[in-house]
């Protein structure tokens, strides 16, 4: 693997090490991130933050507990979960052999590492649903677009170990729920059922005598083969078009399979959910079964997805484990801050803090500098104007801050035992007893909530 590329002149090489010699390029030129990879600085990390957390708080009310997954893990993992015919395995992953020559892979989805985890820690010989949240970059070699990266940030949960109706329904309600409480309502669910071991089989035959029948390319013939659910799945318009009255497993489930699914959508109906039934969605990734489904907003045009999921009953008996089942989703971070723009809407707060100090005389400014550790254990966000700036200068660092108010400290004020408070959208300034500082601040954060 090729680190850096050497050159004849400004470079250093860097010996005794497993790889050979290294050479660093001194350049004058500044480095960018990588193509398809954002990065996330402030302002506009805040509302990155807001969007994360929103969607994990759902699931903490709901009893998830979170798991911290390995960035990379063993290539067989996803090619054995996510599913050999999918183009995320067949295309989309970041696959390389580590010094040891093992063939390890950056994580593509979260599903198939959160069931390796499950089981390697022995969770599932524990209550059941083990009951997980997650979130974090995952990887993907596509072609970036808006708000789909190479480096895709996402939110996910996994519920494991029981197959019931209601646990399909609480799923996807937290799904909602975490989109709506950040203030989105522009999006629907679309859902639908992709049948289960009773059912699945008989389908695959009639899908794949239908396909076969179709005058398919060499790859889609394959694929069709592997996997003759994927075929639907293709965006070619051609294809759709050959694929408009193929049948759909949907009209082909089991009894149990849809008695399953109705009664997710009664549970859902119950929880005031709003869905649409969408007989011919299929998911991107093999393991899914029965309950599937996906958030879409039209604001965003042809990639309209937001986030979606589905259950998966044979997944991890696949990986090694028990023959439990499990419902998860995957909810796109990145996706659902492009949705709150599109509806004009914003989750975070710009503002890197509520309270800003400046200090007017040594003597007051060590004094600040207390006072403002007094402040953040008391949880108010404070910044200083640090670096010897002049009156004006710190007036307009503390505007550009975002804070509410501004904490003016001089060395006569310290004389007197007071400070001054101002409000930063009136520009209204008062005197208040120095000692009282911490309780005056927060009763003024309060009032103006």
């Amino acid at each position: 693997m090729t680190l850096y590329k050497p050159v004849a002149a400004n470079r250093l090489d860097l010996t005794g090490h497993s790889g050979g010699n290294w050479t660093i390029v001194t350049k004058t030129s500044s480095f960018s991130a990588p193509k398809g990879v954002p990065d996330y600085v402030p302002p506009g990390s805040a509302e990155f933050v807001a969007v994360r957390d929103g969607l994990i708080r759902a699931a903490r009310l709901a009893g998830y507990g979170h798991v911290e997954l390995p960035i990379f893990e063993d290539t067989a993992l996803f090619a054995r979960g996510v599913g050999e015919s999918t183009d995320v395995v067949t295309k989309e992953m970041y696959t390389f052999a580590d010094r040891g020559d093992r063939s390890v892979t950056l994580r593509p989805e979260g599903t198939a590492g959160v069931m390796r985890a499950v089981i390697e820690h022995g969770l599932d010989r524990g209550q059941l649903p083990v009951k997980l949240v997650y979130s974090g970059p995952f990887f993907r070699y596509e072609r970036p677009q808006a708000g789909r990266y190479r480096q895709l940030q996402q939110v996910g949960v996994e519920a494991i170990g029981i197959d019931d109706p209601a646990l399909d329904a609480e799923v996807i309600a937290i799904a909602d729920a975490g989109f709506r409480g950040l203030g989105l309502d522009g999006f629907r669910l679309e859902i639908t059922s992709l049948g289960d071991e009773t059912c699945r089989p008989q389908y695959r035959e009639l899908l794949q005598e239908f396909l076969f029948g179709l005058p398919l390319d060499e790859e889609t013939k394959r694929r069709a083969q592997l996997n003759p659910l994927r075929v639907l799945d293709d965006k070619r318009p051609e294809v759709r078009e050959m694929t408009a009255n193929a049948p759909l497993m949907i009209d082909h489930l089991s009894e149990s399979a849809k008695t399953h699914f109705e009664q997710v959508l009664g549970y859902l109906d119950a929880l005031g959910v709003p869905y649409v039934v969408n007989p011919r969605m299929v998911r991107g990734l093999d393991y899914y079964t029965k309950t599937t489904f996906e958030f879409v907003h039209d604001g965003l045009g042809a990639q309209s997805g937001i986030g979606g999921g589905g259950r998966y009953d044979g997944l991890m008996a696949e990986l090694g484990g028990q023959p439990l089942s499990g419902i998860g989703f995957g909810l796109g971070v990145d996706r659902t801050i492009l949705a709150l723009e599109a509806e004009g809407k914003s989750a975070g707060d710009p503002a890197r803090c509520e309270v800003y100090g400046v200090s007017l005389g040594d003597a007051a400014k060590q004094r600040l500098v207390v006072l403002a550790a007094q402040l953040r254990a008391a949880g108010i966000r404070v910044d200083l104007a640090y670096g010897g700036r002049s009156v004006k200068g710190s007036l307009k660092a503390a505007d550009k801050s975002g804070a509410k108010f501004t904490l003016v400290l001089g060395d006569r004020d310290l004389a007197e035992n007071t400070i001054g408070l101002k409000d930063m959208a009136t520009g209204e300034q008062r005197q208040i007893p120095l000692d009282e500082t911490v309780a005056a601040v927060a009763a003024a954060l309060r009032q103006g909530e």
